[in-house]
């Protein structure tokens, strides 16, 4: 056995990200503590996270989707519910304004100096993305214009098929990547907007990785080599998006891992690990998006809790700290660009 770890060290030190939150959608302004969901400034500040992905959530459950209803519940103006170009752009808006008001403690990382600067002043990074390309309401101009904005990633599908593609969500026919997602691709590529592969149909999974300019990663998602089941990705995906320098967030839901215990994910992460190599393997919570957590986690404070499960599992502190942040402040160092955005 070797030298016992002071995790609170360990989460000071390192640069702590998370790949995957849904805090915008909901009526909590991320400057106040606040004991509802999971995720606010402070809370991120507690838990040592220095890097946090924001995702945009503009179109809810399948077939029902129920979107509308819930942004009416949640105190969204009328603007914003208007349709799903409106529900993006509240949302980006929205998350531009918490940190404009934070009095220095979050700035959206638009580009990898901006993040550099935000770790060496003690700012948190916020990285900006969109779950499902529906958000652009057909129009792929708005690719472009988002990426002004600072939206760093966006993945094509969500919970349902939509014109760019299919959705990995069950009996829905494992569609793949439609002409207009293949002119969306090309235009992510060309302002160089990272793809996220999450919730994609296994289908266009191999149609995405395969485009010669996209820069793939996944914000969330389990592994199937540790629990075989829809939601997760093969051995095969894994290997490709780490071909490629990126990344996968090791989703925290206990549906997709298996189990209810730290331990669980603890197991996702390790055999990602294996299959990806020590530099692929990141977190992706799903922080606020409707999901339980593992036993033990009420939200970002209980991050430590992981850190240490991994300890208990035999990862070693070198492969843990990559895994804590390391991984994505690499990845977002090659890849969020130079050039800031117009905001």
């Amino acid at each position: 056995m070797g030298e016992p770890v002071d995790i609170g060290e360990l989460h000071r030190r390192v640069a702590v990200a998370d790949g995957h939150a849904d805090s915008l959608m909901w009526n909590r302004d991320l400057n106040c503590a606040s004991a509802q969901g999971h995720v606010d400034f402070p809370r991120l500040k507690e838990a040592g996270v220095k890097i946090q992905c924001f995702t945009v959530v503009t179109r809810g459950l399948p077939v029902i989707d129920g979107f509308w209803l819930f942004a009416l519940k949640q105190g969204w103006p009328r603007h914003a519910r208007a349709d799903e170009w409106a529900r993006c752009t509240f949302q980006v808006e929205r998350l531009a304004a918490f940190c404009r008001e934070s009095n220095g403690n979050a700035s959206i990382a638009a580009t990898a100096p901006q993040l550099e600067a935000n770790l060496s002043g003690g700012t948190l990074s916020a990285v900006l993305g969109i779950e499902g390309g529906h958000a652009l309401g057909g129009k792929v101009e708005r690719v472009a214009e988002l990426y002004e904005r600072g939206v760093r990633f966006m993945s094509l599908s969500h919970l349902s098929n939509n014109e760019l593609g299919g959705t990995s969500t069950p009996f829905f026919g494992n569609k793949p990547l439609t002409a207009h997602g293949r002119e969306v691709l090309d235009a992510m590529g060309e302002v160089g907007m990272l793809l996220d592969v999450a919730h994609a149909s296994p289908a266009m999974l191999p149609e995405l990785l395969a485009h010669p300019k996209a820069r793939p990663f996944c914000s969330h998602a389990g592994v199937q080599g540790a629990t075989p089941m829809w939601r997760n990705l093969s051995d095969q995906t894994c290997r490709a998006i780490a071909d490629k320098g990126g990344v996968v967030g090791i989703i925290f839901a206990p549906q997709f891992l298996g189990g209810r215990t730290l331990t669980h994910v603890a197991r996702h992460v390790a055999h990602a690990v294996n299959v990806m190599g020590e530099d692929g393997v990141g977190f992706g919570s799903d922080f606020d998006g409707m999901i339980p957590l593992p036993q033990g986690m009420r939200d970002v404070r209980d991050l430590p809790k992981l850190t240490a499960a991994l300890l208990e599992h035999g990862l070693p502190v070198r492969i843990v700290e990559k895994v804590l942040g390391e991984n994505y402040r690499r990845f977002f160092g090659e890849t969020l660009g130079k050039r800031p955005p117009f905001v």
